[in-house]
């Protein structure tokens, strides 16, 4: 049969190197521009470890390195200012680079290290469960390198210049040899557990899935390189191994907020001596047990990945210590799937992207009573997959067909909650790093003034003076502006989420949006509101004087930006709860109460001296835009869901 000759429409976007990949145009510079994050996070990194000073990267080398910037291959490793935190075995594979300069050490082991991340990257694609579409294959590859550079424990090994990627991968790449007969599946078991020993627990996994000669051969090679190492350097084992527990009293103190173990986490809780120890005596034997259960069964199923990540987070939790660059494994454990619904899948990996990558204080509320979790975050991530969290089997009828779920049903709360504090941690974190020039922000105060002269706008004073001589208003006012600016628009979404689902999507949106806009206004124009304007005669009614002079703060002095006042959000929160509750609310009396709170709050903030009357027009202005572009985006999202649902 004579083939067919291309048509125009067919060189669009099926030939060349796209056409060989099967992509389309847009899906092949999504993946080149996801290529490209990925060489971004990665060069970042590199940069942020290579451009400091010799002596502030690579801390954990700082044991080998000698007065002359080699590296020192006869004094103790564990003694002096900088101990060294690895494994007399690691110590051992490091003598080959005694004569290596210190410079040239840290490009070296930093470019090394950089390539360990990739290859685990790759390798954690290729034990995805199969069979894998190409393109998803294709995209998964940088999204993976991507996430493992922004993640915590990649991050703290750069620095540190430890060895914890290469036992990461040496079990994975061990792992998926599967159960063919070759012998260096073991090998590699049995370095990465002599590199760290919490990798011993893949030992009984090996065993119990039928791979006994590589769980044979990983013990032997494990105690054939402890032995070298503890015949090369019988003192440095000795240290290790029974003076610290197997390293347990290496590094930071065991009570520290890095040690992601359950003997980290007893010892914050207050617990010590014989109470502690009969807790981990309990604890660590029952979580490696139900770990091991469930990765066996999700071995057996052909999820590879997913069992060794289970495993780890056991190994993680089980260790007496397990410090930051230890916790990869938490992060692997994102290849499980969660929920029958398609919008609950994303609530598991969100949740481990997020806690693996910020720290706990971004997720969890600064409140007493929620600061074991916010301490404790990785640890708890980790026993959430080693012990509790049902993972689907492929032969699960949501494995491949989850239920769907349209754009006006209710999203899943815990992912809503996540991306709310998180969202506005990162607002906050952005809005703080805005330029904060006393100089300038002053000018573009005065330059506000002006312009509200000319259009006879500057009531600010008139406010501000009669708020400061009627003391209940002045009362009334500050209680106002601490208290509803949160309040409202929190109490709003969860009636929106409980009572309106089919309204709750876009008016977060819009509310995310606004706020997002806002920090250009921060960015582009900072701006000192009424109360730091110095010889305008306006009070701070709620802080008092703010001197800003180093030698007398005030009581607002220390914070992050001051000068973050156009727009004002206080105004343009309180004109989307307006909004919300007139399009929303069935009964008048709330309709009228959207109506009074936008009006009650531009009194509030002008009374205060905390904005000016053009502030408010600038909160007013990013909340239009707001909903403007989450109704855009609702529409195209509805038009989605409506062809999904049809073909």
């Amino acid at each position: 049969m004579r083939e067919r000759t291309p048509g125009a429409a067919d060189f669009g976007d099926r030939t060349g190197l796209w056409g060989r990949t099967g992509l389309g145009a847009r899906a092949a510079l999504a993946l080149c521009g996801l290529w490209l994050l990925a060489g971004a996070l990665a060069a970042r990194q590199t940069a942020a470890v290579l451009r400091l000073p010799p002596d502030e990267r690579l801390t954990d080398l700082l044991a080998w390195i000698g007065d002359n910037g080699v590296l020192r291959a006869r004094d103790p490793l564990y003694d002096g200012p900088s101990p060294f935190t690895g494994t007399p075995f690691a110590g051992l594979v490091l003598k080959p680079l005694t004569r290596a300069a210190e410079q040239g050490l840290g490009v070296a082991w930093t470019f090394g290290t950089l390539l360990l991340v990739a290859a685990v990257g790759v390798v954690a694609v290729r034990a995805l469960p199969g069979p894998m579409p190409r393109r998803a294959g294709l995209f998964a590859v940088p999204a993976a390198i991507g996430l493992l550079m922004v993640s915590a424990p990649v991050r703290d090994t750069f620095h540190l210049g430890q060895t914890s990627i290469l036992p990461v991968l040496l079990v994975l790449v061990g792992w998926l040899a599967g159960e063919r007969e070759r012998p260096w599946p073991g090998v590699l078991f049995g370095i990465a557990a002599a590199l760290q020993p919490a990798v011993l627990l893949f030992l009984p996994l090996l065993w119990a899935t039928g791979r006994r000669r590589d769980a044979g051969g990983a013990a032997l090679v494990f105690g054939a390189a402890t032995a070298a190492a503890w015949a090369v350097m019988p003192g440095d084992s000795w240290t290790y191994w029974v003076h610290h527990v197997a390293g347990a009293g290496l590094g930071d103190a065991a009570d520290a907020v890095s040690n992601q173990s359950l003997h980290g986490a007893l010892l914050r809780l207050g617990l010590q001596g014989p109470l502690e120890i009969g807790l981990l005596a309990v604890l660590v034997p029952a979580v490696c047990w139900i770990a091991l259960r469930r990765a066996v069964r999700y071995a057996r199923d052909g999820q590879p990945l997913l069992a060794a990540a289970v495993t780890g987070c056991a190994a993680v939790a089980a260790s007496p210590t397990a410090w930051q660059h230890q916790q990869l494994w938490v992060l692997l454990a994102v290849s499980g799937r969660v929920g029958r619904r398609r919008a609950d899948r994303l609530v598991w990996p969100v949740f481990v992207v997020l806690v693996m990558s910020l720290k706990g204080e971004a997720l969890v509320p600064h409140l007493p009573v929620l600061s074991g979790l916010s301490d404790n975050a990785p640890l708890v991530a980790g026993l959430l997959a080693a012990c509790v969290l049902p993972f689907l089997l492929r032969g699960a009828a949501a494995w491949d067909s989850p239920e769907r779920s349209g754009p006006l049903s209710r999203p899943h709360l815990m992912l809503e909650l996540l991306l709310i504090r998180a969202g506005y941690w990162a607002y906050s974190y952005v809005r703080g790093q805005a330029p904060d020039a006393r100089g300038t922000a002053e000018l573009h105060g005065h330059q506000v003034l002006g312009v509200e002269r000319v259009l006879g706008l500057d009531v600010e004073r008139a406010v501000n003076g009669f708020a400061v001589r009627t003391p209940w208003l002045e009362t009334f006012c500050d209680f106002y502006y601490s208290t509803f600016h949160f309040l409202v628009p929190l109490a709003l979404l969860g009636w929106l989420y409980w009572r309106r689902p089919d309204r709750y999507r876009l008016a977060r949106t819009a509310l995310a949006l606004g706020t997002l806009s806002a920090l250009v206004g921060f960015w582009l124009y900072p701006l000192a509101p009424p109360r730091l304007m110095p010889g305008m005669g306006y009070v701070d009614t709620a802080h008092g004087p703010q001197v800003l002079s180093p030698a007398a703060p005030g009581a607002l002095s220390e914070l992050v930006n001051q000068y973050a006042a156009m727009p004002s959000l206080h105004v343009g929160w309180a004109v989307w709860c307006g909004v919300v509750l007139w399009r929303s609310a069935r009964s008048p009396w709330l309709r009228a109460l959207g109506v009074l709170h936008p009006l009650l709050t531009l009194l509030v903030v002008l009374a205060t001296a905390n904005h000016y009357v053009l502030d408010a027009v600038g909160g007013v202005v990013v909340v239009a835009a707001g909903f403007a572009m989450a109704s855009a985006f609702a529409r195209v999202r509805t038009s989605r869901a409506i062809w999904s649902f049809a073909y």
